[in-house]
């Protein structure tokens, strides 16, 4: 089966199944299920089949350090929506991601120090999230019936079109652009113009609280991927992998032929790192 076909049966099947489960449970669980690796784990994939595991690597910790870029992402739309409408504040939002990715491209630090970060960087977003606000939010009307079949249809062609533009692109920026908040801000503008700002809020959230998992899904695929190969390695990925290689000193213990320090680009043919 060609990578074409799979982008096209995969992606829209992991985007509506977390769609039914969002309307199922709430804002909250939506923006959650968000925070899953549903666009940006079938882009790292794409690139691993197309490009080879060195290129996925190095896109893997791209992405690892773009998931920082959600934070001023959230705490934007989530304040903003307090007071303004879905489209400023959706515009500013998306204006905050750009800023925090290009600050965030030439960043190159030890990769188990780059996933202390992120987490930091989520943590520190949740405590200056929003709290409170609308005391109740609207009742939400019976959504459309091309809602989820246009939101399958939107993020199939950001898979398609980040992925064709990878080799120009390179891994780094490929890997910084993947956790761009695509999904987030579909379900943020729907729960912000049905049911008001406090809606929106859950919503983002909800996706911070899915980003741990998401953190640690590239954390793992960054180490494992070269090692192990392609279809392990999106087995395998969990944080309970990564902890793993963790020594009993409390020493990080890299696998073979995986750099702990974030490449900023990829090249095809990388040393092999030390062992620490």
């Amino acid at each position: 089966m060609s990578s074409l076909v799979l982008k096209l049966i995969l992606t829209p099947a992991l985007i509506g199944a977390a769609s039914l489960a969002g309307r199922r449970w709430g804002s909250t669980v939506s923006g959650w299920l968000v925070g899953l690796p549903l666009t940006s784990g079938p882009v790292a994939f794409f690139l691993a089949l197309n490009h080879g595991a060195a290129f996925a690597a190095a896109a893997a910790v791209g992405t690892l350090t773009g998931t920082m870029s959600q934070a001023p992402f959230c705490l934007t739309y989530g304040w903003l929506a307090r007071r303004s409408g879905w489209p400023l504040t959706l515009g500013i939002g998306y204006l905050a991601f750009a800023a925090a990715t290009v600050a965030l491209q030439n960043l190159a630090i030890p990769l188990v120090w780059l996933f202390l970060l992120v987490i930091t960087a989520l943590v520190l977003a949740l405590c200056l999230m929003p709290r409170g606000a609308e005391s109740t939010p609207k009742a939400a009307p019976p959504p459309p019936r091309w809602d989820i079949p246009a939101r399958m249809v939107v993020a199939t062609a950001f898979v398609l079109l980040l992925t064709g533009l990878a080799p120009v692109l390179g891994a780094r920026l490929t890997g910084l652009l993947a956790p761009f908040p695509l999904y987030a801000s579909i379900l943020a503008v729907f729960a912000h113009r049905l049911q008001g700002g406090a809606s929106a809020v859950k919503v983002l959230r909800g996706l911070l609280f899915g980003l741990f998992a998401f953190a640690g899904f590239f954390l793992a695929l960054a180490l494992l991927i070269e090692r192990v190969g392609i279809a392990p390695a999106f087995a395998r990925p969990s944080p309970s992998r990564s902890r793993s290689r963790l020594s009993h000193s409390g020493r990080f213990a890299a696998p073979e032929n995986i750099s702990l320090v974030a490449p900023p680009s990829w090249r095809p043919a990388a040393a092999p790192a030390r062992h620490l």
